[in-house]
């Protein structure tokens, strides 16, 4: 009997926004990595609390995306194509797991400070923001879910450019093992980058879709 519930709420279209709801929990988490590894980088948090501190988050992004994969599973109606909703879900996963890394790796490196850095982690936290607030119109504001795409798009180039930049003002220091270190730590925000872009872009494909359907 409780098929019958969940039936009419699909067809209702209510159950649109618990969709929503998981994808926002997984933008908080991703958003929660980025401002510890700002926090790390900026010297406001030891290595070992910044990656117990980590785990947690991790373990609660991955709580939230396995809730929509199972609702996925059991839905009859979705608020955005089927494919790109799950896509959306993984590539925030990738986005937190790259967030892990890094700090992973700032533990291994034995790091305490990298003002060169902390740009590019700025670019990184203001994409993540821009990215929840385009995905909090898709039942909210449907009709504004390809600008806001558009605009965390743009958030998530100047990641790239960001990064580049700054690594382009490391490679004007006297060659050291912390250039090194920074040098590899900064590529780890460059996969970030990359992966958020995958993110916008299914987002502004699910908005494409949405509007031709």
């Amino acid at each position: 009997m409780r098929l019958v519930p969940r039936v009419l709420r699909d067809l209702a279209g209510t159950s649109g926004q618990r969709f929503v709801d998981h994808l926002l929990g997984q933008a908080d988490a991703a958003i929660d990595g980025a401002t510890l590894v700002r926090r790390a980088v900026a010297g406001e948090i030891g290595r070992a609390a910044a990656a117990e501190e980590m785990r947690v988050i991790e373990h609660r992004g991955d709580s939230v995306r396995a809730a929509l994969v199972r609702d996925l599973g059991a839905a009859l109606v979705t608020p955005i194509d089927r494919e790109d909703l799950f896509r959306l879900s993984r590539s925030l996963d990738d986005v937190l797991d790259v967030l892990r890394d890094f700090i992973r790796q700032w533990d291994l490196f034995e790091m305490e400070r990298s003002p060169i850095i902390e740009p590019v982690v700025d670019a990184t936290c203001d994409a993540l923001a821009d990215l929840r607030q385009a995905v909090s119109t898709i039942t909210a504001e449907p009709g504004r879910i390809t600008t806001r795409a558009l605009a965390a798009k743009k958030s998530g180039n100047a990641i790239r450019r960001i990064h580049d930049m700054q690594l382009a003002a490391l490679y004007r220091q006297p060659l050291s093992i912390e250039l090194l270190k920074e040098r590899d730590l900064m590529r780890r925000l460059d996969v970030a980058g990359i992966r958020f872009a995958t993110a916008a872009d299914t987002l502004s494909d699910a908005a494409i879709k949405r509007a031709e359907s």
